[in-house]
């Protein structure tokens, strides 16, 4: 009997929606459940509204996480290197003074900029030109680097550091390679008037 009532109640989920369902006691006094009005003492049943629920109440479209805008790929260079000084060369200055120059193919990209290091330091904001002017270095060994900056500050290239020597020649060896003369004090850096000797005097009496 229990299976049978399951089995009924199964078919009344399975039946449509508008169907309509009858009920009635057979002849052998078992009750049974029918799509059809049948015999004459079949009743109605009336049945409770089904707990259904759209997937999408409302119809809202479903929301989905926004999407990280995708960053540019790095642009990359064929070739980046300092030009100027060479590798390993000696650069005579008395004050420190260094031009570098740098080259690059191809050409610098729109957005990108040029950023010298000297011993892993930087010497400027970066900037779009490939010369650079530097000055007061120590006498020694240095290192030098380039590097090339995107739009968003994004290192795209860089070069090996490339080392030079700077021989800062003081005064004194200066004077020591070309003797200062009366003419180059106040001339020459290495010659000051405070070091200019005083000229000899000649008296009237010098000629008896």
């Amino acid at each position: 009997m229990r299976r049978w009532i399951i089995a009924t109640c199964l078919w009344l989920i399975a039946l449509p929606a508008p169907a309509e369902v009858y009920t009635y006691v057979d002849a052998q006094g078992n009750r049974v459940f029918t799509d059809q009005p049948g015999p004459g003492n079949a009743k109605r049943v009336t049945l409770a509204p089904g707990n259904r629920m759209s997937a999408n109440p409302g119809g809202a479209t479903p929301q989905t996480a926004p999407k990280k805008p995708e960053e540019k790929p790095l642009f990359h260079y064929d070739m980046l290197r300092v030009l100027v000084p060479e590798p390993d060369a000696s650069v005579r200055s008395s004050a420190g003074e260094l031009i570098v120059s740098v080259t690059n193919e191809p050409t610098l990209q729109r957005g990108h900029h040029y950023r010298l290091l000297l011993d892993g330091q930087p010497t400027a904001d970066p900037g779009p030109s490939p010369v650079f002017a530097l000055s007061n270095i120590d006498r020694g060994t240095h290192q030098l680097a380039v590097e090339i900056l995107d739009e968003h500050g994004r290192i795209v290239e860089r070069t090996a550091n490339q080392p030079f020597h700077m021989l800062r020649i003081s005064l004194a060896q200066k004077r020591q390679v070309k003797p200062c003369t009366l003419t180059d004090y106040g001339q020459r850096p290495e010659c000051p008037l405070a070091d200019k000797p005083e000229e000899e005097k000649i008296g009237i009496f010098s000629f008896f």
